[in-house]
């Protein structure tokens, strides 16, 4: 892509997410992500009823009367976007492609992020991390990552989210919210999913296609796996195929949803054909 056009497609992703955000989105994130960390406020006279575990024994001591520390919570944070850039984030029948989607959400995050005066970061990721952009404030800041989520080219097809969120727990030290956007088209990482919301809090933000859900009847078809490359004929006329197909899609969303049920993770789905904005205004609404 020429860069005349990829600064085009980043100014309209900017003009539209950067509204969305701070019309939209602007109180409605401030309350539903807040600081995990705590700190030291000031010191006050023990009231009844306050946690003895807070008195300052030193000032206590000085003043012959018991003080305690005040704490508040640490407002600024740290957020990451965790973006899977396999090859099936190509993959799109209606409108929009996925890609196209998990751009516009990040970059309403990363805008959102910015008017809260909180860092933002972004790791690429497929079946091997492909890229690490450090959590930084400012506007110019997100817009390299709006272009990069434009322009960039994974090394690799294939995904692996739990290698993506072993890199996360490692390399990120502050606590800090991490939102993984995927289709999540992926199994075994209940585990580092587990241990990343130990530390952090992790949002799933899952993107997919009605076509991911069920098969219309159009008779013979040629399908292409977008990550392994693999080419198969398909006959959609055949109803028990629908029929298993749509199981499968339903299987695995509940497998999906018992993960993060598990791992205490918040999380909402999205398709390509829908309204993104409703499905963020649900979560923000959710964490209220």
């Amino acid at each position: 892509m020429e860069t005349s056009e990829i600064i085009k497609k980043v100014r309209k992703i900017e003009i539209k997410t950067r509204g969305l955000s701070k019309n939209i989105f602007a109180g409605e994130y401030h309350s539903a992500f807040k600081g995990r960390g705590m700190t030291f406020a000031e010191v006050r006279e023990y009231q009844y009823g306050d946690d003895i575990r807070s008195i300052d024994w030193n000032v206590t001591a000085r003043f012959g009367h018991p003080y305690i520390k005040v704490f508040e919570e640490e407002r600024e944070l740290t957020v990451v976007l965790l973006i899977d850039v396999s090859g099936s984030r190509d993959f799109g029948t209606v409108s929009q492609m996925k890609r196209d989607i998990f751009t516009e959400v990040a970059a309403t995050l990363a805008f959102s992020t910015i008017q809260n005066n909180d860092k933002i970061g972004v790791i690429f990721f497929s079946d091997k991390i492909e890229k690490f952009i450090p959590p930084k404030k400012g506007r110019k800041h997100v817009l390299q990552i709006i272009r990069e989520m434009i322009d960039f080219k994974p090394e690799s097809n294939k995904t692996d989210i739990a290698m993506a969120l072993k890199y996360f727990t490692n390399v990120i030290k502050k606590s800090s919210t991490a939102f993984v956007i995927s289709d999540f088209i992926d199994s075994d990482f209940d585990k580092e999913l587990t241990i990343a919301n130990r530390k952090h809090d992790v949002v799933a933000l899952q993107v997919y296609d009605i076509r991911e859900t069920e098969l219309p009847d159009v008779g013979l078809i040629k399908l292409k796996d977008a990550e392994s490359g693999k080419r198969i004929w398909i006959d959609t006329s055949d109803k028990r195929l629908r029929t298993t197909y749509k199981h499968n899609w339903g299987q695995n969303q509940l497998a999906l949803q018992k993960a993060f049920t598990k791992s205490g993770v918040d999380s909402v789905s999205m398709s390509t054909s829908e309204d993104y904005v409703k499905a963020l205004m649900k979560l923000f609404k959710m964490r209220a």
